[in-house]
């Protein structure tokens, strides 16, 4: 039996090693040319190392992560701390796995050399997809060159502006958010005291926040800005700002942000946006996954990992039916209000992260930085059924 994966993204590449453990055929389409380093640092939360783990990359990942010492919450212009939770062993303890963080190439090729050690090359650079047809035991995908790929299954992964989910549940348009959000990767070394802290730490502020993290071992830094804005014309990853716009929209903040933003070498922009949850995921042989299925704000850090967990659900699940139809609407069943309720909360975190005024601001961080204090553990909890989570184990 094949599958033809359609994107070879982080959900795509997850998904073709879960499916080549249970035992399919892939052949992954990749409209890009080739593989490249895009995008920047992600964070893997528990659930997520548990997913990698069951899909074997985490060793060869080892050389690349960071374990941040905390996950914490600052004001973006004072620097004043709301709260600084314990994650480093704390997060392997209350949840089963460590809370990391890593360049989104570094897991990406981790997740492709995985692949090609278990299923050999399966990976078909240039080949953009435009859309598919069903047909008797199967559905072929059809590709911009003319030509045809058929697989028993297609599943597809090709983000947000998914051709599988336009033709699968009907056009409609992604929505944009109203948030822009800026990205750069800076070396540690080059920035002196103004580093920002080995944590992730999330910068507050009227109507915008910042996020900082580290990757590749902990040198470097990894920042991610996101600016509230009425329009915004352009859509991919790699569209270049400039230094001078966003230092205005971070003028007058910490220098732990704005030293970042100055030793950045390249500065790229993208528009934050969503759709609605759909009704299913399929249609007979074809499926949809991460993104393409569940595009949510990265207010919570959870879009890589919810792509990560849909691929080991989607591969047990398969294992387990006999009628690939009946696996797909099990995969469907298992994710849908786990991911439904992880959209919401990422759209509530971005809210909570944008207040605006210092009323508002007092009114809604001071619970937080008592709790903080007083009770962190009430704050480890509200991540319990989030973290605690084992895609492994979804089928009980």
């Amino acid at each position: 039996m094949k599958a033809v994966i359609v994107g070879a993204g982080i959900g795509g590449l997850a998904a073709g090693l879960a499916m080549t453990r249970a035992g399919w055929e892939v052949e992954l389409l990749e409209q890009a040319p080739a593989l490249e380093e895009v995008g920047a640092g992600v964070q893997i939360s528990p659930n997520g190392v548990k997913a990698l783990r069951a899909l074997g990359v985490m060793d060869a990942l080892e050389l690349a992560v960071f374990e941040p010492e905390t996950i914490t919450m600052a004001m973006g212009r004072s620097g004043r701390q709301v709260f600084a939770l314990p994650m480093k062993g704390f997060a392997a303890d209350r949840w089963g796995a460590r809370f990391l963080q890593v360049h989104r190439a570094d897991l990406q090729d981790a997740l492709a050399t995985q692949l090609g050690k278990e299923a050999g090359l399966v990976i078909r650079t240039d080949a953009k997809a435009t859309g598919y047809v069903r047909e008797r035991g199967g559905a072929s995908v059809y590709l911009e060159s003319g030509e045809r790929v058929f697989g028993n299954l297609v599943i597809g992964a090709d983000g947000l502006h998914s051709v599988i989910r336009a033709q699968l549940a009907g056009a409609d348009r992604a929505r944009f958010t109203g948030n822009v959000a800026w990205r750069c990767v800076v070396p540690v070394d080059a920035l002196g005291e103004d580093a920002p802290p080995p944590s992730g730490c999330v910068w507050a502020g009227s109507g915008k926040h910042a996020v900082t993290t580290r990757i590749r071992g902990g040198t470097m830094v990894n920042f991610v800005g996101i600016v509230e804005q009425d329009d915004w014309q352009e859509e991919g990853w790699a569209i270049t700002g400039s230094r001078e716009a966003a230092l205005r929209d971070f003028e007058g903040w910490v220098p732990q942000v704005t030293s970042t933003i100055q030793a950045a070498t390249r500065l790229n922009r993208w528009a934050l946006y969503d759709r609605p949850a759909l009704a299913t995921w399929s249609d007979g042989p074809v499926a949809l996954l991460g993104d393409a299925a569940h595009p949510m704000l990265p207010s919570m850090a959870q879009g890589a990992v919810q792509a990560l967990e849909d691929a080991v659900v989607l591969g047990l699940c398969l294992s387990a039916e006999a009628d690939k139809l009946d696996a797909l609407q099990r995969y469907f069943d298992l994710r849908i209000n786990r991911v439904t309720k992880i959209q919401r909360r990422s759209a509530d975190n971005l809210a909570l992260f944008h207040k605006r005024g210092g009323l508002r601001q007092v009114a809604s961080y001071a619970p937080i930085w008592a709790a903080s204090r007083l009770a962190p553990t009430l704050i480890h909890a509200r991540q319990d059924w989030i973290y605690s989570y084992d895609p492994a184990t979804a089928l009980g």
